[in-house]
């Protein structure tokens, strides 16, 4: 390999170590500052589905067409959240354009490790919350007759 091609500034995976910096930052902040976006109380979401629930029994016992489900409408939070996503693969893809081209390898794997770590990070909070979110589920059903008063 020529002196030339070895001093040549690996572009790419500079490039994918700060997208992959960008990413990790962007998810750090995402998961530590909260939802960014004002979030209704839990008695007006716990309304709103009861609302729902009931006008679509409604609606389906005179048999009328249920509405047509409408789309989400992205807020700061999801479009954040797809950023972040977005940055850290394509740090991931630089940091392999960097392989390939044989730039400089600690810079290619760097940019391939901020993106790999923004990606894993935010799956990794993903499925803490899965999981909290089921054990919590799992006690209340089963402490749902203390919760009551113990009928019967």
């Amino acid at each position: 390999m020529s002196e030339a091609a070895k001093s040549a500034t690996p572009w790419s995976g500079l490039a994918g170590m700060a997208l992959g910096a960008l990413a990790l930052v962007l998810a750090l902040f995402l998961h530590s500052a909260g939802p960014l976006d004002p979030q209704p109380t839990i008695g007006q979401s716990i309304g709103e589905i009861a609302a729902d629930i009931r006008t679509s029994a409604l609606k389906g016992l005179k048999g009328e067409e249920l509405p047509e489900p409408q789309a989400q409408s992205w807020s700061l939070d999801r479009t954040l959240a797809v950023v972040a996503y977005v940055l850290a693969g394509l740090a991931v893809v630089l940091g392999i354009v960097g392989l390939v081209l044989r730039e400089n390898r600690r810079v290619a794997v760097a940019a391939l490790g901020f993106g790999g770590i923004a990606i894993g990070f935010q799956l990794f909070v993903w499925t803490v919350m899965i999981i909290a979110g089921v054990m919590i589920i799992g006690y209340i059903l089963t402490h749902l007759g203390d919760i009551f008063g113990g009928f019967g």
